[in-house]
């Protein structure tokens, strides 16, 4: 394939990735919904970042070091299936007090307050991202497939900055749509069940790497 071939497939591969059900689906999904149009883009945003260093750690060989490397890489799915776990639990329980406690859901602004911080919804997308044990292997996976090392810098430029940009592009674009005034106020009113189900995807994905990770250790 000519370097131009390998640009649109890789574009096409992780596009498709993108729209897959995943963590960061649900955190944009969650946020948006619950925090609005402006933690919603932020979160998308770090998530993008997270990519692109991704990215380019697996072009430059890093990621591929700490995935051959079993202490390292261990310490990367421990790190990564904690915080997401930690996410799961985090809403799961959020959705317990909403149903013992209806009114709980009332001082959304003080919570909003928290998550609405540029910074704090920047680091929560961009930690989501590459904590993510599984993304890691995505990109040297991807990226060895289909770059070849002889590949020019410019065209891994490019390669770059197409995954950003498609990242970008698709986060936002779900934050944007999700934060539409007649769509938030049906999503606030399932707000409930988002969230559960977003918990549910986190505690699950997160709990599914300790416990491989784990499992290793004693295997």
């Amino acid at each position: 394939m000519n370097e131009s071939t390998i640009l649109l497939t890789l574009a096409s591969i992780h596009f498709i990735a993108l729209m897959s059900p995943g963590p960061d689906f649900a955190l944009v999904v969650q946020n948006a919904t619950r925090h609005g149009r402006q933690t919603g883009l932020y979160i998308a945003l770090g998530l993008s970042v997270g990519i692109l260093l991704h990215s380019l750690f697996s072009l430059t060989g890093v990621s591929y070091i700490v995935h051959q490397h079993p202490v390292l890489y261990s310490v990367v799915q421990l790190l990564g299936g904690s915080y997401l776990l930690y996410l799961g639990i985090g809403a799961l329980r959020a959705v317990i007090s909403m149903i013992k406690n209806p009114q709980a859901d009332q001082p959304k602004k003080q919570n909003n307050l928290v998550i609405s911080n540029k910074r704090q919804a920047f680091a929560k997308g961009f930690a989501t991202n590459i904590l993510n044990p599984k993304a890691l292997v995505f990109f040297i996976s991807l990226m060895s497939s289909l770059v070849p090392a002889g590949m020019s810098i410019t065209s891994k430029g490019i390669a770059l900055v197409i995954l950003f940009g498609l990242s970008l592009f698709w986060f936002s674009s779900l934050a944007w749509m999700l934060s539409t005034q007649r769509l938030q106020r049906k999503l606030q009113q399932a707000g409930i069940y988002i969230d559960g189900l977003c918990g549910v995807v986190f505690t699950l994905v997160g709990g599914s790497i300790l416990y491989q990770t784990i499992s290793t250790f004693i295997g």
